[in-house]
């Protein structure tokens, strides 16, 4: 399936192709990087209640 999705963003002109997970997703962290993704950052992100 995302060989497909890759293609078609071709045909459309994309020339990147991204996506993400969170921090301590290891499974999908994995699958990326088997796909040839390559890390190119790490955020926290922080939310408070009012």
């Amino acid at each position: 399936m995302l060989e497909a999705c890759q293609e078609w963003a071709k045909e459309q002109g994309c020339t990147e192709f991204a996506s993400d997970c969170g921090l301590v997703n290891e499974g999908s962290l994995k699958f990326y990087l088997k796909m040839a993704f390559e890390e190119t950052n790490r955020i926290i992100c922080f939310t408070k209640k009012l």
